[in-house]
C-alpha cells in the first residue's frame, strides 16, 4: 500500500548521519521533497511539512533519531484533522450515514465494505440503493448484501431517490436497526445537477453525517473534489479508496491537509474486509516502514474465536496440529481480507518476504490445492497426518486431481507451517514472530525514540 513512499523514506532516513550535521539534514529534505511531489503530496502540505521538520530537527539537535522523531510527529499533525474518527453512533438509532462520491470512485463498493465492518462488530445495517442514475448500481448493491448477508432497500418502481431514502429510515425505525447507509447517485464529473440532489437528499433526510469516498488513484484530482463536495454539500468525513492499487500514496496527506476534514477510512483491498479505521499514528507507522501491530490485534479480534485460539494453541504445543485445524485458520485467514494489506501490519514481513505481497490468499492456485487435497483426505487422514502413507498419497492424489509430486509438496508445507506455529506458540506471539522475522533477514526501520 504504501510502498513506494515508504522505500523513499527509509532511504532518505539513511542519509542522516550524526549531531550538528547540517549538509546531511539538507540533503535529506531535499530527497524529502522529491519523495513527497513523487507521491502527489500537495506542494502547500509539502513547503510547509518540510518547514517543521527542519525547524523542529534543529531544535532537537540533528541526527537520525531526532529527525526520524519530528519527521513521525509532523507526518501525524499531517494526518491529523478535528472531528470525529471512526464511525461515530447517534444516542438515538438508526445512525444515518449518506454516502457520496463521484461515479467510478468506489462509492458502492464501499458502502458494502463499511456495511460489513459494522455487521462483523454485532450491528445490524440497512444499505440503501439512492443510486437511480447508473443503470447497475442498484444491481450491484444487491449483489454486494448478499455476500455479506447485510438486509438492502430498494425500490424497483420509484424513480424518485429521496421517496426510497425516507421509505428506508422508516423501515429502519420500525425494524430497530442500528445504521442505514445510503448510496447515492455519482457523476462522471461534478455538476450541479448532482450537487443539488444531495442537498435535497441531505435535506430531506437529515443523516448524522455525511462521508466523501474518494478515489486514491486521482491523486490531486481527489483532493480538488474533496474541496468542492465540502463547499457544497458540507462532508463530515473522508474515505479513501482503493489505496491498494497503484496509488502514489500522497493523497492522504494532501486531503488532510487542504481538505480540513478527518480521514475517516481507508479501503486497502478489493475484498469487503478490506477496510480499516484510519488512525494517524497507525498509518504513519507503516509509512516509515514499521508495521502497526494494534491495528493487526484489532482485525484478527472481529475473526478469530479466542476460546478457540486456545484451543489450537494447546494442540500446536503438543504436536497434535492436524489438517482440520490447517483448513479451519485457512478459512478464517481468507476472513481477513488480502494477504497484501496484512503483510503491511507486521514489521519487517514485507521486506523480508516480498513474494507474499502479490498472494492473493483466498484465489490462489496453491491455497485451492491444499483444499482440494485436504477434501480428499478421510476423517481419520484429516485427524492424523502420520497415516499418509505411500498408497494413501497416491489415492489422495488421485481424488484431489494432483500429482503425487504436488501431494507431497503441500504436506511438506503442512509440516513446516506446523513447526513454525510452534516455534512461535513457545516463543511468545508476536515476540516469537519477530526473532524468526530476524532469522530470515528482515530489515526493520531504526527504533522511534520515545
Amino acid at each position: 500500500m504504501f510502498d513506494s513512499i515508504t522505500g523513499s523514506l527509509k532511504g532518505i532516513i539513511g542519509k542522516i548521519r550524526h549531531q550538528d550535521d547540517v549538509a546531511s539534514l539538507n540533503r535529506a529534505t531535499t530527497e524529502l521533497k522529491k519523495a513527497f511531489l513523487k507521491a502527489d503530496v500537495h506542494h502547500k502540505t509539502t513547503k510547509d511539512l518540510l518547514n517543521s521538520i527542519e525547524i523542529e530537527t534543529k531544535k532537537l539537535g540533528i541526527g537520525q533519531d531526532n529527525f526520524i522523531k519530528v519527521l513521525k510527529q509532523e507526518l501525524e499533525k499531517t494526518l491529523t484533522a478535528n472531528g470525529n474518527q471512526g464511525f461515530v453512533f447517534s444516542s438515538t438509532p438508526p445512525t444515518i450515514i449518506l454516502m457520496t462520491g463521484l461515479q467510478g470512485s468506489g462509492k458502492t463498493t464501499t458502502t458494502g465494505k463499511l456495511a460489513n465492518y459494522l455487521k462483523v462488530r454485532n450491528k445490524k445495517v440497512l444499505v440503501v440503493a439512492c443510486d437511480l442514475q447508473r443503470l447497475a448500481a442498484v444491481e450491484q448493491l444487491k449483489q454486494i448484501a448478499a455476500s455479506i448477508d447485510v438486509d438492502i432497500y430498494f425500490d424497483d418502481t420509484e424513480k424518485n431517490p429521496i421517496k426510497i431514502a425516507k421509505s428506508a429510515i422508516e423501515k429502519a425505525k420500525k425494524e430497530h436497526y442500528d445504521v442505514v447507509l445510503l448510496d447515492t447517485a455519482g457523476r462522471l464529473a461534478i455538476d450541479e445537477e448532482l450537487m443539488n440532489e444531495l442537498k435535497e437528499i441531505k435535506n430531506a433526510v437529515n443523516p448524522n453525517e455525511i462521508f466523501y469516498v474518494a478515489d486514491s488513484l486521482t491523486g490531486h484530482d481527489a483532493t480538488k473534489t474533496a474541496i468542492t463536495f465540502k463547499e457544497k454539500i458540507g462532508i463530515d468525513g473522508v474515505i479513501l479508496s482503493k489505496y491498494d492499487g497503484d496509488t502514489k500514496g500522497g493523497v492522504a496527506l494532501s486531503i488532510a491537509s487542504q481538505v480540513q476534514v478527518p480521514l475517516r477510512f481507508i479501503g486497502i483491498g478489493e475484498k469487503m474486509p478490506d477496510l480499516e479505521v484510519f488512525i494517524p499514528d497507525r498509518i504513519v507507522s507503516r509509512l516509515l516502514g514499521l508495521g502497526d501491530i494494534a491495528g493487526l490485534a484489532e482485525k484478527t479480534s472481529t475473526i478469530f474465536d479466542e476460546k478457540k485460539a486456545k484451543e489450537v494453541s494447546k494442540k500446536i504445543k503438543k504436536g497434535e496440529f492436524n489438517f482440520n485445524d490447517f483448513l479451519e485458520q485457512l478459512q478464517m485467514m481468507s476472513k481477513l481480507g488480502s494477504l497484501k494489506s496484512i503483510i503491511g501490519m507486521i514489521p519487517g514481513l514485507s521486506s523480508a518476504l516480498p513474494a507474499l505481497k502479490d498472494m492473493d490468499f483466498e484465489n490462489s492456485v496453491e491455497i485451492k490445492r491444499i483444499k482440494a487435497l485436504i477434501g480428499s483426505m478421510t476423517p481419520k487422514e484429516r485427524e492424523n497426518p502420520d497415516l499418509l502413507n505411500p498408497s494413501r498419497k497416491k489415492r489422495i492424489s488421485t481424488g484431489a486431481g494432483l500429482s503425487e509430486v504436488q501431494v507431497n509438496k503441500i504436506l511438506k508445507q503442512f509440516k513446516s507451517a506446523s513447526k513454525m506455529a510452534k516455534q512461535l506458540s513457545s516463543k511468545g506471539g508476536m515476540k516469537g514472530l519477530h526473532n524468526m522475522l530476524s532469522q530470515v533477514g528482515a530489515n526493520g526501520m531504526p527504533k522511534i525514540p520515545r
